[in-house]
């Protein structure tokens, strides 16, 4: 059977078609706006995967500082979102990285990972956010890998890579006429790729690493390690320690004799946080470091104050990271007026950013590493002075990255 339509029949089913459309495009724009709506009004969960007990606890805590002061201080750029922390302690190891980066991503549903210290547990946490829905920013473990060959879009560094405060110094070495040097660190992985930046450079300028010492970690019993540099006779030594190691090797350094005969050099970890407890001891080390509390900027002028104010003790490195980690995130979240809930929006306006940090402006590279300033600091009255730049805007090589 075949309907014929006359144009007045026509027309009128023309008109009820042109209804429902209508109808049907308020009413999607209507369930669009409702869920806008829904998600500004929802917290923006935060997870924080850093360390508060152990041996890291103070970083820890230093990290978490600083992120929660950047949001607070900024929280007219969220647009109405309240912040939601969720706070995991790593411990420091590196087996419980999967399972809370599991429950942060699975069952408590963060929006942004934050976290961790240490490059072991990057690398666990890593293995199960790369690559999925949460924005995973790191704080501080410098782990090449991290932004090498692991970047994925959804992680971002806001601290540095092994790589960065190691190489320019192997070009320092080389301008103060340095040509023999022996190297030396813990056996693991940071310490490993600490000094394969220093002697990338070292050696592309024509120097020569008459050793590479690499001491069993945790061990600090350096005594020996030291009567060896001083029979090698080198024109300088570079090291890479941290925490109550720098302390103990420093010491160890000065009272077997070698202060006033054979140059210190070091990644800045040697000598950031340790200062009080090496004294003396530490006078006329050279390091490099994207940050030294004496910076004089605005920025870090109002962030050490504020920091002071707030929890009644000088800010650090660990702070700063953790500050520029808030600074990140409020920015995102202003950029976007407060709707977060397009991932690839979210990691676009992230890839764009520009942040106005304590230790100087920096932005980020295609593997999301910050290409920034290392500073060249110089052990004074148990200060680390600013005494030169060791590379402006140094970008990190990303080796293996796909990104």
């Amino acid at each position: 059977m075949v309907v014929q339509l006359n144009n007045k029949n026509s027309g009128r089913i023309m008109n009820h078609y042109k209804s429902l459309l209508t109808a049907g495009a308020v009413l999607l724009s209507s369930v669009l706006s409702s869920a806008s709506a829904v998600a500004k009004d929802e917290p923006i969960r935060v997870g924080i995967m850093l360390p508060f007990s152990g041996v890291y606890a103070a970083l820890g805590d230093a990290g978490r500082n600083g992120l929660k002061m950047a949001l607070e201080q900024n929280a007219d750029k969220l647009h109405g979102r309240t912040i939601e922390y969720i706070e995991m302690d790593t411990e420091a190891r590196p087996d419980r990285a999967p399972e809370i980066a599991t429950s942060l991503m699975s069952q408590k549903d963060a929006d942004f990972i934050v976290g961790p210290v240490h490059s072991g547990v990057a690398m666990g946490m890593l293995k199960v956010l790369r690559n999925q829905e949460p924005i995973v920013i790191i704080p501080n473990a410098g782990a090449n890998a991290a932004t090498g060959p692991w970047c994925a879009p959804n992680v971002f560094r806001t601290s540095f890579s092994a790589w960065q405060p190691s190489y320019p110094m192997g070009q320092v070495a080389l301008d103060r006429g340095y040509k023999k040097v022996v190297t030396m660190s813990w056996n693991y992985g940071f310490g490993k790729e600490s000094l394969a930046a220093f002697e990338e450079s070292f050696t592309k300028g024509g120097g020569k690493v008459l050793k590479q010492i690499m001491v069993p970690f945790p061990k600090t019993e350096f005594q020996s390690y030291i009567t060896e540099i001083a029979s090698l006779k080198p024109d300088a030594v570079f090291v890479f320690f941290a925490g109550g190691g720098a302390v103990k090797f420093v010491k160890d350094y000065d009272a077997m004799g070698l202060s006033g005969k054979i140059p210190l050099l070091g990644s800045g970890f040697l000598t950031e946080g340790t200062l009080a407890a090496q004294g003396d001891a530490a006078e006329g080390i050279v390091t490099g470091l994207h940050y030294a509390d004496e910076l004089d900027n605005p920025a870090n002028h109002a962030f050490r104050a504020a920091y002071k104010a707030e929890f009644g003790k000088d800010a650090d490195l660990y702070g700063v990271q953790g500050f520029d980690t808030g600074l990140l995130i409020a920015q995102a979240v202003d950029q976007l007026n407060g709707n977060i809930s397009d991932r690839d929006a979210l990691i676009r306006v992230m890839e764009a950013a520009v942040i106005p940090s304590p230790r100087g402006e920096f932005h980020f590279s295609k593997a999301h590493n910050p290409i920034q300033t290392i500073y060249l600091r110089t052990v004074e009255n148990g200060v680390n002075k600013v005494s030169g730049i060791a590379a402006k805007a140094l970008e990190d090589p990303a080796r293996g990255c796909k990104q």
